[in-house]
């Protein structure tokens, strides 16, 4: 039993790899330095292209990953966070959307409150953490983007009307550097 949970494991994990070099690791921004600097998201919980832990979904504790970000530009003003799932590339979902973190702050806790604005999620609408909860079977890749900006944030919508495509929109033009963490869920059915 030990043996076939492993082996289903290490096929899940070279999906994942496999998913992650299909994409094209691509970024949302074109003109964005991401090469030239050490900007990095990384997690205490999970490593780049690891399988997400069942706490951090809809099967476990549904809890915020902690992240933590370093090597930013030094004229950061402030940062965003984005967490979602490209389904294809006009279907895109967004389960975590937090802006105007403070250029203080390096790292979010998990569950983390009280830091930055929230925006809403793709799957209720809500200005709330939305874990994944895959409806079909298979290896689902998240990926979470922050973005080092060269100002904060000042929109004109209210916070649950700020979703991927408002923020992305908001953002033009002050992104300074952006790097991604990117994951694996697969739901056991």
């Amino acid at each position: 039993m030990k043996k076939t949970k492993n082996l289903y494991t290490l096929f899940m994990v070279v999906i994942l790899i496999v998913s992650i070099i299909a994409s094209g690791c691509k970024k949302d921004e074109d003109n964005i330095d991401t090469v030239s600097n050490s900007f990095e998201i990384t997690s205490p919980e999970i490593g780049q292209n690891s399988l997400l832990p069942i706490d951090y979904t809809c099967d476990g504790e549904s809890a915020t990953l902690p992240l933590d970000w370093r090597g930013y530009p030094e004229n950061t003003q402030s940062f965003a966070l984005i967490m979602h799932h490209e389904a294809s590339p006009t279907d895109i979902h967004w389960y975590w959307i937090l802006y105007n973190i403070s250029a203080t702050v390096q790292s979010l806790p998990k569950n983390v409150s009280g830091i930055g604005t929230m925006g809403n999620n793709s799957v209720n609408g809500k200005t709330e953490y939305s874990p994944p909860c895959s409806q079909g079977p298979g290896l689902k890749t998240y990926v979470y983007t922050i973005y080092a900006l060269s100002e904060m944030l000042e929109l004109n919508v209210s916070p649950e009307d700020v979703n991927r495509d408002v923020l992305l929109d908001a953002m033009d033009g002050i992104i300074l550097s952006t790097d991604t963490l990117t994951v694996g869920y697969s739901r056991e059915f």
